[in-house]
């Protein structure tokens, strides 16, 4: 209940307080530096339109831009996925068409589903727990999925402070009626994970998650693995693709509104109502453990802080805290910051550091409006998706965090928060950012069979034609081969050839 009470107190000022109204009243005007290059690179196909809207009144405004290097997969995406230029976002004097309000209704509106959740808790090198949830339709009898089954499996990253949101909860029922096994990966500590061990995952620490990648592979050896990430979750996710190239056993993934430069958005990138909300909600999750922690920190610095920096640091920065490499602690009485400590933590947990190992593509889907992720110019690392071709970012005017409501939502659902429970979800009512989601991972795998298959292909053709420079077989009666070398005019192989065949 205090959860709703906190959630409500910051709906409350940042619509009467917070100075940013911008994000009420409309999109923030992006700046004309990525508007005039996209129109002047359109030749070369760096950065590329691939989404118009009509507004009624003949002129066509553009509302996706689809901004990557040019690939033979880029344009296989631009022809193959339709989702990419069909986002209609609400306008008008609706609640929809507000950046902040549709980013708080995704992040803390109960939603009222079908799916359930199968838990499966693994206990990792160090005894410490995480927790991999299982969705599944309520009415489902089988509760758990054979390990013989070919269904692909898709890894949810839910954000870095372990909430589980209505938009995480949509996504498992897209998943679900679109034939995929939705898997949510909860850190230590995270939604009700018990915390076994005196140790909390850091931000960018792939560890934990290559374990339990490791175990979903044992678990469906025969189905691929994708990965979706959700706002801050998406530090782990490319921390983890950084860190293992092309040994990650992922085949795409997707990053829902994430937040690239973490550093500078863990100091400055949000607003206070924020920065307390977010605060607070991470010390109530932790206050259940604050006796256990007193052992080895100095709790009182951390349940004083007011900012995501001051309660990131007293976990991670200080002498004897939680996680520190050292593997030491020195007790709570001695926890002081170490000089240098927050840029040598950001060193080994910025999610970028590893990012060239990255060997799957991978989607970035982002709003110009992004209330949470901060300012587009400064928060969005352009010359990754320019240069990477391997990073694919899908770029709307309209959406806020993790929102993308459309027209057909807005017609869908008439009283705010009303949900219907189904046991399908139909294409209308699935979140657009879900659809591209999807038609992704389905564009990106063709692509990929589309080339095992050409490859196959161009084997059989040089296996068959090789006897151009290498050697012939000449056939037998006896049913066996003698291997004679290739000419073009050997008039007499050919004659043994015929002669032997006609016996």
């Amino acid at each position: 209940m205090l959860e709703w009470l906190v959630a409500f107190c910051v709906v409350i000022l940042a619509l009467f307080i917070w100075p940013g109204t911008k994000y009420l009243l409309g999109p923030i005007a992006f700046p004309q530096r990525l508007g005039v290059s996209q129109l002047a690179a359109g030749s070369d196909g760096a950065r590329s339109a691939c989404a118009e809207g009509a507004d009624g009144t003949g002129k066509k405004t553009r509302t996706v831009s689809l901004i990557c290097n040019p690939s033979a997969l880029a344009k296989y995406l631009q022809k193959h996925c339709r989702t990419f230029s069909c986002y209609s976002p609400c306008g008008g004097w609706t609640w929809r068409a507000s950046a902040f309000l549709q980013s708080a209704y995704e992040a803390c509106w109960p939603c009222d589903s079908s799916v359930q959740f199968v838990r499966d808790n693994l206990q990792l090198s160090d005894d410490g727990l995480v927790s991999l949830d299982w969705a599944v339709p309520s009415y489902h009898r089988r509760r758990r999925t054979s390990s013989h089954s070919t269904s692909p499996v898709l890894l949810i990253i839910p954000n870095s402070f372990g909430k589980i949101t209505r938009n995480v909860v949509k996504l498992c029922e897209s998943a679900l009626s679109h034939g995929y096994l939705p898997a949510v990966f909860n850190r230590r500590s995270h939604n009700s994970t018990p915390l076994t061990t005196l140790k909390l995952q850091q931000f960018g620490d792939p560890s934990d998650l290559r374990e339990a990648v490791r175990y979903i592979r044992y678990r469906q050896p025969a189905g691929r693995l994708y990965a979706v990430s959700e706002s801050s979750g998406s530090g782990l996710l490319l921390s983890y693709l950084g860190e293992c190239g092309s040994s990650s056993y992922v085949t795409a993934a997707v990053c829902l509104s994430p937040v690239f430069r973490c550093q500078s958005w863990f100091e400055s990138g949000l607003c206070w109502p924020l920065q307390w909300a977010l605060a607070l909600y991470q010390k109530i999750c932790l206050s259940r453990y604050r006796t256990a922690l007193g052992d080895i920190m100095h709790t009182d610095t951390l349940f004083s802080s007011c900012s995501l920096r001051g309660v990131e640091e007293a976990l991670f920065c200080q002498s004897g805290c939680v996680g520190s490499t050292s593997g030491t602690s020195s007790g709570c009485g001695s926890s002081v910051s170490i000089p240098g400590a927050w840029d040598a933590y950001w060193e080994r947990n910025e999610p970028l550091r590893d990012v060239d190992e990255v060997a799957i593509p991978v989607l970035s889907v982002c709003a110009k409006d992004d209330p949470v992720r901060g300012d587009a110019q400064s928060s969005l690392p352009l010359e990754l998706f320019e240069t990477n071709p391997h990073f694919f970012l899908l770029l709307t005017d309209r959406g806020g965090h993790c929102g993308f409501s459309t027209q057909s939502d807005r017609s869908a659902g008439s009283a705010a928060g009303s949900v219907v429970a189904t046991s399908t979800v139909d294409n209308r009512g699935t979140n657009w950012s879900h659809k591209v989601m999807l038609e992704f991972f389905r564009a990106t795998t063709d692509f990929f069979n589309a080339e095992e298959r050409a490859k196959q292909f161009a084997a059989r053709r040089r296996g068959l034609g090789g006897a151009a420079g290498g050697w012939a077989f000449r056939y037998r009666s006896g049913s066996t081969c003698k291997r004679v070398p290739a000419c073009s005019h050997n008039i007499h192989a050919i004659y043994n050839w015929q002669r032997s065949y006609t016996r």
